[in-house]
């Protein structure tokens, strides 16, 4: 693992309140919680964000705060900072990215490509949460006339005859020529029904399903990849395989695609073994954010853009939050674009002060 020299090392917690509160399968959301990452060597800050999400990440807000009080601790003492060798995920991803952008002059330019010079663009998709009917349809109505061409639905939540219902509404709509639509139930599904409502939703044309049922049941897992009508996508499945199981367990249970989020599997080494594993096996993949901030989203669309990758991405949370930090991220017709012409924000606009 490569080091670098680094004066002072420093966390401070931060925290976004949502625009309106989210419902996931796993409940309801107001705030988001976490940790910005500055590391400093003369005038140069590098500055990475450590996103955690309650129920989701594998670690809390404490384990990480921990990790980050004794990396911190040791910079200060040897005056280096070393990559890749964190316990957590998102200290991890941190970690790595406020070391790319001290590496690279501390401008938040992390991944320098035609991106970040304001001539590439990422495909993203329109990003739907779960709510109730009338919040889900304007928020469609929303996302279809700002251009995107691919809408992403979260369900789960609401009973499953009123999401189809709403499903219906929105393929007379948006038809399949038009729109692509993709689904992610959160393991909101169980063994008893899942091949029911798979059978359900398979007939609004669905691009990918991400994650019917809860991880671990591999088995289980294994047979709906298999015989799926709509095309598997694994995504919490992948929070639980460490790196050097994932090739067997990715080969066993065959998806048709990949969702990594690079914040809660491992930081961008981790994220770029899943790449290179699903493309041995000719799987498909996209990576999508974990509600960070936009300091968290900027690395990850500039790792993204590295690849020039075509598939749709899911990088769509920039405007997520009422107190996000500007920046240079912007969408327009389903794209993201870095606009040079922008500066970045006062990051201090989302600490979380007491």
């Amino acid at each position: 693992m490569s080091e670098i020299s680094v004066s002072d090392a420093w966390f401070v917690p931060y925290r976004l309140k949502f625009v309106s509160p989210i419902l996931t399968s796993r409940g309801s959301m107001q705030y988001k919680t976490g940790f910005y990452v500055f590391l400093k060597h003369g005038a140069r800050i590098g500055t990475g964000e450590c996103s955690i999400i309650e129920g989701l990440s594998l670690e809390s807000h404490a384990e990480a705060r921990n990790e980050l009080e004794e990396l911190c601790h040791w910079v200060k003492k040897t005056q280096r900072a070393e990559e890749g060798k964190c316990r957590y995920a998102s200290v991890q991803f941190a970690w790595d990215s406020a070391i790319a952008d001290l590496k690279n002059g501390g401008n938040k330019i992390l991944y320098p490509s035609d991106f970040t010079a304001g001539k590439g663009k990422i495909p993203i998709n329109g990003l739907i949460w779960m709510g109730d009917e009338e919040f889900m349809a304007r928020q469609i109505q929303e996302r279809a006339g700002a251009g995107f061409r691919c809408i992403k639905m979260k369900i789960g939540a609401l009973p499953f005859e009123r999401e189809v219902q709403l499903l219906d509404n929105f393929r007379r709509n948006y038809p399949p020529g038009k729109t692509e639509l993709r689904l992610d139930a959160n393991g909101a599904f169980t063994e008893k029904d899942v091949w029911e409502k798979l059978q359900q939703l398979a007939v609004f044309d669905v691009h990918s399903l991400e994650q019917p049922v809860p991880p671990g049941q591999h088995e289980l897992m294994r047979e709906i990849c298999k015989s799926s009508p709509i095309p598997i996508a694994l995504d919490e499945e992948l929070i639980h395989i460490a790196a050097e199981r994932a090739y067997d367990v990715i080969d066993y249970l065959k998806p048709a695609y990949l969702v990594i989020k690079p914040s809660l599997v491992g930081g961008f080494k981790v994220a770029e073994e899943f790449v290179q594993r699903a493309e041995r096996l000719r799987i498909g993949w996209w990576v999508t954010s974990a509600l960070e901030s936009n300091i968290g989203l900027n690395a990850l669309a500039q790792w993204v853009a590295n690849r020039n990758v075509s598939a749709v991405q899911g990088l769509g949370t920039g405007l997520l939050y009422t107190n996000n930090v500007s920046s240079p991220l912007c969408v327009k017709d389903g794209y993201l674009l870095y606009d040079c012409s922008k500066e970045w924000g006062d990051i201090s606009v989302t600490f979380d002060n007491p």
